[in-house]
């Protein structure tokens, strides 16, 4: 890693020229938001490039932990961000289009910790297997690993295309792999163990438990249909006010189980019965106020069901997310 070099600053001035050229409608908000935080660390950084990147030594062994924050989030020069945000825009207006702005947050969030992590665990390998200190010093900066991930994501979510690493046609299968190396030939300065961490985190995501374990942490466990699409999250959306009307009691796959239906609550296979979004809130909210003390043992609150309630209608019309959701209790 370099000391970042403050010079005529070409590469802000042709990502901003990028931006523009694209139109600031045109990339969704997350995207513009992480891409603007980029932007902002390089210019105000949160610290010197030295006590921002990650290394086995500066975080295991001096137990400087929030340099795994820090060091997705800061660039060595104006080309090292060029280049990284360049990539973001392409990637993350396909992959938050796909996903969806809270989980696409979310799931930033997750891969820049993780690959942190994975750098840390195989820079410690090479130490030992190697017996070569220097692999420990070895000290990352910037948001490639990250953008090596989304590369794994994206190419399983579009899969079957041609893409062009630096001029060569390969299939989007490989393309990850093949990028990994032809970088590290080329340009010999970058972390190549950084670039492959991302891969690693993204094959976890896309092939092994990481996807299960992130919809379990976030409490996403409910929302069976909050995958990768709108109208699950819509289905889910109505699974859950159905839920909290009724009284979730019992167990079993997905949303099914015992129910409790209020009186006078009609249920209905497609949870709409002709009834717009909104009128079905209003009705939910109705049944929920109905009087059900005799019942007794409901799961949930009656007034707890119509803040959820209150809640799926306001991110609809406020574009909350769910994060918000453990706030707003």
């Amino acid at each position: 890693m370099r000391n970042r070099q403050r010079g005529s600053q070409l590469g802000l001035l042709l990502l901003a020229s990028q931006v523009f050229q694209l139109g600031l409608n045109n990339i969704p908000p997350i995207t513009l938001a992480v891409l603007a935080l980029n932007v902002y660390l390089y210019l105000f950084p949160a610290a010197p490039l030295f006590q921002a990147c990650v290394s086995v030594q500066q975080a295991y062994w001096f137990k400087d932990w929030r340099r795994l924050l820090l060091s997705p989030l800061h660039h060595a020069d104006d080309w090292h961000l060029y280049f990284n945000m360049v990539s973001f825009l392409w990637k993350g207006r396909r992959l938050e289009q796909r996903l969806g702005g809270p989980w696409f947050l979310y799931l930033l969030s997750v891969f820049s910790l993780l690959t942190g992590l994975v750098y840390l665990v195989l820079e410690a390998l090479l130490t030992e297997l190697m017996q070569d200190q220097s692999y420990s010093m070895a000290c990352a900066v910037g948001f490639s690993g990250v953008l090596f991930a989304l590369k794994v994501l994206n190419n399983h979510y579009y899969p079957g295309s041609v893409t062009y690493v630096m001029g060569l046609s390969v299939s989007s299968r490989y393309a990850s792999w093949v990028e990994l190396v032809l970088i590290h030939i080329t340009s010999p300065g970058t972390s190549f163990v950084g670039h492959l961490s991302g891969i690693l985190v993204g094959l976890l995501y896309t092939t092994g438990p990481l996807k299960k374990i992130m919809k379990k942490c976030a409490g996403f466990a409910v929302f069976t249909g909050f995958t990768d699409n709108n109208e699950s999250i819509q289905y889910a959306r109505l699974n859950l006010v159905c839920m909290c009307v009724s009284g979730y009691t019992g167990t079993g796959r997905g949303l099914s189980g015992n129910y409790q239906y209020a009186p006078g609550y009609t249920a209905d296979a497609s949870y709409t019965g002709g009834l717009t979004e909104e009128e079905q809130l209003e009705e939910a909210i109705r049944n929920s106020l109905n009087d059900r003390g005799k019942a007794g043992g409901d799961s949930f609150d009656k007034w707890k069901r119509v803040r959820v309630i209150y809640f799926l209608y306001l991110s609809d019309v406020t574009g909350l997310s769910f994060f918000s959701f453990l706030f707003f209790f």
